[in-house]
C-alpha cells in the first residue's frame, strides 16, 4: 500500500480503537509503515503522539489480563512512536511486577501440591504402620493363646519325664542302651505349639487343614517334615509345619533305647 492507503487504513483502525491491536491490523502500525514510506509525514507523526495515552492504555489492560506476550508487543511497538516516552518505563515497571506475582503464584501453587503429595505419603505410611502393627498384634495374640494350654500342661509332662528317668539302683543302662527286658513304648507328646494363623487367611477369613508326616527322633525333636496333603494348597503348609517344628515328644523306647519312630498328624485352622 501507499502512503495514502495507509493513513487511511490508520483512520479506520482509530474509529474502532484498533490502537495497537491485533497485530498487523492497527493503527500504530499503519501510521509507522506511512512513516517509512515518508519519514516527513506530518499527519502520520502527529496522529501517533496524540493516540499514544490511548495506546498506552491499551497495553495497560493487556498487562493487567496477565497477557504477557501481547503486552511486551504493545510496548515495543509503542517505543518504536516514541521511544523516551515515560510511560514505558511505567508500563515495562507494571509488566515486570506482574510476571514476578506470577511467577510467585506459581511457585507457590508447586509448593503446596509438593505438600499435598507429602502429606498423602505420609498418611499412606502410617497407614501401612498401623496395618502391620494390628497384624502383629493379632498374631502375639494368637501365640499368647496357644501358650496358655502348653503352660497348663507342662507340670505334668514334667512328671512323666522323671517318672522315665530310671532309679539308682535300676539295673537299665541310663544313656547308652538298655537290655532286652528294658521299656518298649510309644513316643508321648510332651509339648504342643498352636500354628500361627497366616495373616492373609486371617484377613481373608479362610479356613483349612494340613495333613503332615513327621520322625521323632531319639532326643525328642520332630525332623523331616514333609505335607502329605493340605486344603486349601499351599496356605496353611508353612504354619503347620512351623508348628509341627515346634513339638517336643518323650521318644519311642524300645527295650529301654530311645529309637526313632514316624509319625502323621492332621492340623486344622479355624478361625
Amino acid at each position: 500500500m501507499d502512503v495514502g492507503q495507509l493513513l487511511t487504513e490508520a483512520r479506520t483502525a482509530m474509529n474502532e480503537q484498533r490502537y495497537l491491536a491485533p497485530a498487523g491490523n492497527n493503527a500504530f502500525e499503519f501510521y509507522l509503515r506511512a512513516l517509512v514510506k515518508d519519514p516527513g509525514n506530518k499527519v502520520a507523526s502527529d496522529a501517533l503522539r496524540e493516540t499514544f495515552p490511548f495506546a498506552a492504555n491499551s497495553a495497560e489492560q493487556a498487562i493487567n489480563s496477565r497477557d504477557f506476550n501481547e503486552a511486551q508487543r504493545q510496548i515495543d511497538l509503542l517505543a518504536k512512536a516514541d521511544p523516551t516516552n515515560f510511560t514505558l518505563t511505567i508500563l515495562r515497571s507494571k509488566l515486570d511486577a506482574q510476571r514476578k506475582t506470577l511467577d510467585k503464584e506459581q511457585q507457590q501453587q508447586l509448593d503446596q501440591q509438593k505438600a499435598q503429595q507429602l502429606a498423602a505419603q505420609k498418611a499412606a505410611a502410617d497407614k501401612q504402620a498401623a496395618d502391620q502393627l494390628a497384624e502383629q498384634q493379632k498374631a502375639q495374640l494368637a501365640e499368647q493363646q496357644k501358650e496358655k494350654p502348653a503352660r497348663a500342661a507342662q507340670p505334668a509332662s514334667q512328671s512323666a519325664v522323671a517318672a522315665a528317668k530310671p532309679e539308682a539302683g535300676d539295673t537299665t543302662a541310663a544313656a547308652g542302651g538298655g537290655t532286652a527286658g528294658g521299656e518298649t513304648a510309644d513316643a508321648v507328646l510332651l509339648k504342643g505349639a498352636e500354628p500361627n494363623y497366616p495373616p492373609s487367611a486371617l484377613r481373608s477369613h479362610q479356613s483349612g487343614w494340613v495333613i503332615l508326616s513327621f520322625s521323632i527322633g531319639p532326643d525328642g525333636h520332630t525332623d523331616d517334615i514333609r505335607v502329605v496333603d493340605s486344603q486349601p494348597r499351599h496356605v496353611f503348609d508353612r504354619a503347620a509345619s512351623d508348628a509341627i517344628h515346634r513339638y517336643r515328644f518323650k521318644p519311642a523306647m524300645k527295650d529301654g533305647v530311645a529309637v526313632s519312630t514316624t509319625r502323621q498328624l492332621k492340623i486344622e485352622f479355624n478361625l
